[in-house]
């Protein structure tokens, strides 16, 4: 795993040297990478099977990480929130300790007998990396600091709280399912404080810290479709009736992870599109707290 950070801080060195067109050759080649590990993936270790497409979710935050990794060796942490990447490897914890020991929210193919937990693996190494680079670099220079003041703990709370009270059933284990539960609501709000930060920014925001929100986002669009696919796997106790709440608390939380990007989607793609991969974001576009 730590290979992998080398490779990628190999990559940027040599790239942040070198002209806009070499930089958005790297970029390019990462994301060539992570696409080949996913075809990989879907036809040589999943077979094709539809329940693969969980795995390709947390190959997909693989790849979101990496970009920010590149960008923190290359170009700096400007736009890093040291919140949000606290809250996603909070939440990668809380899944890991779920799909390490429990079957219930594996992928139903042979990539959930080790490549789904290995890649969540990985992105929580490469995030632990990040935030000790992020927070060593940040007590020199400040750079961030003000900006990055979104307070998380209520949303940590409330993402606790609600986990307990609307996990389902699958694990067979009220723990379980609630630490499954709390590690894909935290997720959802761990784009918050990422979100309060680009907003307060006065300066543009970097184009690898959009790559990695607009890929975190396709990530959690592949989850969403694979839970909707699954909607009968995914039971619970009802407390009204046979109403089956755990379902729709499931896709309530992917649903407004994707409603608080809605804007910035939008605006990112017109970036790419007009200005080019690499470009980085005016703030005076984005979404807006």
């Amino acid at each position: 795993m730590m290979t992998a950070i080398s490779a990628i801080g190999n990559m940027a060195n040599s790239a942040s040297d070198k002209p806009a067109s070499s930089r958005e050759s790297k970029t390019l080649v990462i994301y060539v990478v992570f696409l080949a590990l996913a075809v990989l993936v879907y036809h040589l270790v999943a077979e094709g099977a539809f329940s693969s497409i969980l795995t390709l979710a947390a190959v997909f935050q693989c790849l979101a990480i990496s970009l920010l990794v590149l960008q923190a060796l290359s170009k700096g942490i400007q736009s890093i929130s040291v919140k949000s990447l606290q809250l996603d490897a909070l939440a990668l914890v809380c899944r890991l300790c779920s799909t390490m020991f429990n079957e219930g929210y594996l992928p139903f193919d042979k990539s959930g007998d080790f490549a789904y937990q290995c890649f969540d693996g990985l992105s929580l190494v490469m995030l632990l990396w990040l935030l000790n680079h992020v927070l060593s670099v940040r007590r020199v220079t400040h750079d961030g600091a003000e900006e990055d003041n979104l307070q998380i703990i209520p949303f940590l709370v409330g993402s606790v709280v609600l986990a307990a009270l609307l996990h389902g059933d699958l694990n067979d284990s009220p723990l379980f399912d609630a630490i499954w539960m709390s590690s894909l609501n935290i997720s959802v709000v761990a784009v918050l404080p990422q979100l309060w930060m680009m907003s307060r920014t006065r300066s543009s925001t970097p184009a690898l810290t959009c790559h990695f929100v607009a890929v975190m986002a396709f990530s959690r669009l592949l989850s969403g479709t694979w839970m909707w696919y699954a909607k009968s796997e995914i039971t619970c106790v009802p407390w009204i009736g046979t109403f089956q709440h755990a379902f729709y608390a499931v896709m309530m939380a992917h649903a407004l992870h994707l409603l608080l990007l809605c804007d910035f989607a939008y605006v990112y793609a017109k970036n790419v599109a007009t200005n080019g991969l690499i470009a980085p974001l005016q703030i005076s576009q984005t979404w807006s707290v």
